[in-house]
């Protein structure tokens, strides 16, 4: 295991990879789904209220980073129009199920259950960047992911304590970057 401290390293790539996105999206090279980062914003901020609430302690961080970096790319995308608003019939589905087990957890104040409930809440918002990605690779920063990634390998290898509202947000990050950069990754070789 790695010292606690170094999560705040995992937290800078994600910043990193956030302002990296950020500046993508600027620039107009890529375009953030509205449903998906508005809940990759909010979902992990409440993730991190209960983490703090159940004492999880720096892993905390990169829970933190994780809302913030998403925050930082919503701002850009709004103040720039540079993203994609396509509300097809799946988006507000997802983005309906993810408000709704926010309010779920939000009506039960258990930590715990907020925590599980923020990822499935993220689990969906990612949905509608998955099937963009999938339509539209090139919309996509397969840097900001890998640094999200990595970052949350970096936290994984620091936790001690294993109880899941310490380890399930950075594992879920783990998981959805690494299907998003293989959907990226596979699209771009095949749509040129």
């Amino acid at each position: 295991m790695l010292n606690q401290h170094w999560v705040l390293l995992g937290a800078a790539f994600g910043l990193i990879g956030s302002v990296r996105y950020a500046t993508s999206t600027a620039v107009g090279e890529a375009r953030p789904n509205l449903v998906t980062w508005t809940l990759w914003a909010t979902a992990p901020l409440i993730a991190f209220a209960a983490q703090l609430d159940a004492g999880v302690g720096l892993p905390a961080v990169m829970t933190l980073s994780a809302g913030v970096g998403p925050t930082i790319v919503l701002i850009t995308a709004l103040s720039t129009r540079h993203h994609y608003t396509d509300l097809r019939r799946s988006d507000r589905t997802c983005a309906a199920l993810a408000v709704i087990a926010l309010v779920v957890w939000w009506g039960m104040g258990d930590a715990p259950i907020a925590v599980v409930v923020a990822v499935a809440a993220d689990a969906l918002a990612a949905a509608p960047t998955v099937v963009k990605a999938w339509k539209l690779p090139r919309t996509e920063n397969v840097l900001f992911y890998l640094l999200i990634g990595v970052g949350a390998v970096i936290t994984l290898l620091t936790i001690t304590d294993w109880h899941p509202t310490t380890w399930i947000f950075v594992a879920y990050q783990i998981t959805v970057c690494t299907v998003v950069i293989g959907v990226v990754t596979t699209r771009r070789r095949v749509v040129i």
